[in-house]
């Protein structure tokens, strides 16, 4: 299967779900125009406590479409959009992806920059899902697997049904943490 965008998504407002869209327009250095997060320096409320002048590493959340396939599995119905990403994808590995992948749709580039941190906003849209994205396997190692974040690199305009080129970065490769 090739890599696919499925839907796109957007939300002006600090919500936990975003609205689909027909397309989305991502801006470089920026990210998805008229989306919450959009901007050169944080804008998740937490992060901004923190620190205002970091770095936006989290302009665009990207979910794989297999990931909500095997919620439904585990008994939770959630729909492209619902988990607050602005990209939900097809056919691509997007968790196993290294730091600094350039993803490549229609005339947009997008560099992974790490994982999605999940948080109790997951449990508060359904209980328990929270388990289901974020749990310890039997070494104890954490898997995060809420999707990934990137920064936009080349401005360009998303749309349901464009191809996904992957764009490795040269060797070595470091493995998707936290952002």
């Amino acid at each position: 299967m090739s890599a696919t965008v499925v839907s796109v998504h957007v939300s002006p407002t600090h919500t936990f779900s975003k609205s689909s869209t027909p397309a989305i327009e991502l801006v470089e250095g920026v990210g998805v125009r008229g989306d919450a997060h959009a901007g050169a320096t944080v804008k998740h409320r937490s992060r901004v406590a923190a620190n205002p002048s970091q770095p936006n590493l989290r302009q665009v959340h990207l979910i794989h479409a297999e990931l909500l396939e095997d919620l439904g599995g585990a008994g939770h119905q959630v729909a492209p959009g619902e988990l607050g990403e602005n990209i939900t994808t097809a056919g691509i590995e997007l968790l196993e992806l290294p730091v600094g992948t350039r993803l490549h749709i229609a005339d947009a580039v997008v560099i992974v920059t790490g994982l999605r941190n999940p948080c109790q906003q997951i449990n508060d849209f359904q209980p328990g899902l929270l388990k289901k994205v974020l749990h310890k396997d039997d070494s104890g190692q954490v898997h995060k697997l809420a999707g990934v974040m990137g920064v936009v690199a080349r401005s360009g305009t998303v749309r349901p049904g464009e191809a996904i080129a992957v764009e490795l970065p040269p060797a070595p490769h470091f493995a998707l943490t936290g952002v």
